[in-house]
C-alpha cells in the first residue's frame, strides 16, 4: 500500500512538472491532421466529384451532385454536414413514503383456581394479578427524496462522414476548438445518422444521431484553477474516510 501511494505521488509530481512548460503560454490547438476527419477527406470513396455527369457534362436539370438542383446532402465518406445541437432538458422527480404500525397485547388472570387471591396476599401493597402481562409496540418510518436537473446548450458544428456502413448508415465525427485568451473551448460530436434524416440544408439535429457522444468542455488556465490538485484527487481516492 505504501509503495502504491509513493508511486502515485511520484507520477503526480512528474505530471505537475510537465505542466510547468505551459506557464505563460496559450494552450495549443489539436492538429487537424491527426483526426479521423482529415483521414476521411484525404482518402474518400473512390469517385471523382468533378467528373462530367452525362454526355453533355454538368447540367441544370439532372440529379447529379454538381447540378443546380442536385442533392448536395452528405452521403459519402469525406462529406461534410452541419450538426445542430439544441439541448434544453429539465427533469424533476419527487418521492414521499410513510409507514406507521402499532400493536398492543394485554393478558390478565383475575381468577385461576383461587391462586391470584392467595398470591396477592404475598405481593407488596398495591400488587395484583389483574394484568399479568401488558405488551405494546409502535413503529413508524418516513422518507422523502427529490431530484431536479436542468440543462441548456445551443451549438452548431460541422461534422465529417468518416465511415459508411453496409446498411447505408453514416458515422460522423466533428470537432471544434475556440481559443479565447488562455482558454480553449472544445466541442466534440460523434455518432451514427441515416442519410434520409439529413435536411435539404445539409443539417441534422442532435436527437436524430444514434449513439450520440457530445462533449463540451475546455482546457487552459481557467479549467486548471477549477480542477482539484493532483495530490487532492489522489487523497480522495486513497483515503478511506
Amino acid at each position: 500500500m505504501r509503495a502504491a501511494i509513493l508511486l502515485a505521488l511520484s507520477i503526480a509530481a512528474l505530471g505537475g512538472c510537465a505542466r510547468l512548460s505551459d506557464v505563460g503560454k496559450a494552450p495549443a490547438f489539436t492538429p487537424i491532421q491527426a483526426g479521423l476527419e482529415h483521414q476521411a477527406m484525404a482518402d474518400p470513396d473512390s469517385y471523382d466529384m468533378q467528373a462530367p455527369e452525362g454526355p453533355g457534362g454538368p447540367s441544370l436539370w439532372n440529379a447529379g451532385r454538381q447540378s443546380l438542383l442536385g442533392d448536395r446532402r452528405a452521403g459519402r465518406r469525406g462529406d461534410i454536414l452541419t450538426v445542430v445541437i439544441e439541448i434544453d432538458d429539465s427533469a424533476e422527480i419527487s418521492n414521499s413514503t410513510a409507514r406507521s404500525r402499532s400493536g398492543s397485547e394485554s393478558l390478565a388472570v383475575p381468577n385461576l383456581l383461587g391462586l391470584p387471591e392467595l398470591a396477592e396476599k404475598a405481593l407488596p401493597k398495591g400488587g395484583d394479578f389483574d394484568t399479568a402481562a401488558d405488551i405494546s409496540s409502535n413503529s413508524s418510518s418516513s422518507g422523502n427524496g427529490s431530484v431536479r436537473r436542468g440543462e441548456q446548450l445551443t451549438l452548431k458544428v460541422a461534422a465529417t462522414v468518416i465511415e459508411v456502413l453496409q446498411n447505408g448508415v453514416l458515422r460522423i465525427r466533428g470537432s471544434q476548438e475556440v481559443r479565447v485568451n488562455f482558454e480553449i473551448r472544445e466541442l466534440l460530436v460523434d455518432g451514427y445518422v441515416r442519410p434520409e434524416d439529413i435536411s435539404r440544408q445539409n443539417e441534422i439535429t442532435y436527437e436524430k444521431i444514434a449513439a450520440a457522444r457530445i462533449s463540451y468542455g475546455g482546457r487552459g488556465q481557467i479549467t486548471d484553477v477549477q480542477q482539484p490538485r493532483y495530490g487532492q484527487q489522489i487523497a480522495d481516492i486513497v483515503l478511506p474516510f
